[in-house]
């Protein structure tokens, strides 16, 4: 089985990937973390540059955790994480969140909503420790 990270070069991201590699570790399973965007955006900081992958690939082999990295563009990321993780048999979905006022998800829309209640595997959000 695979847990999959959706992950995003910030300290939300940062929180889901080390928590996510420990559920690989633990479980005995494949990591596959996700950086998807959709490219609508000159400059989209969600979207790692190869720095940012590097210091991922690093940090995982400091944590004793191999992984596929994928960046996908894509038309919806929400549905591009759930897709991946239905297309590899996602045992668990890894996703950061942050906290977001009633009038903010209104009007923007809830990525981490949408994942929380249209995944078929189980979804566990994690917290950055500077959010707690």
């Amino acid at each position: 089985m695979t847990v999959v990270v959706g992950w995003t070069p910030d300290a939300r991201g940062h929180a889901a990937l080390v928590r996510g590699a420990r559920e690989a570790r633990v479980h005995g399973e494949q990591l596959l973390v996700v950086n998807a965007t959709t490219g609508t955006a000159a400059v989209d900081d969600r979207y790692a540059g190869a720095d940012d992958v590097a210091d991922v690939r690093t940090l995982l082999a400091l944590l004793d955790v191999e992984a596929e990295v994928r960046q996908p563009v894509v038309r919806d990321v929400p549905d591009a994480l759930l897709g991946i993780a239905d297309e590899v048999g996602a045992s668990m979905l890894v996703i950061g969140i942050r906290h977001r006022s009633p009038v903010g998800k209104f009007l923007l829309g809830s990525t981490a909503q949408r994942i929380l209640l249209d995944a078929r595997c189980p979804v566990l959000a994690v917290k950055a420790a500077e959010e707690r």
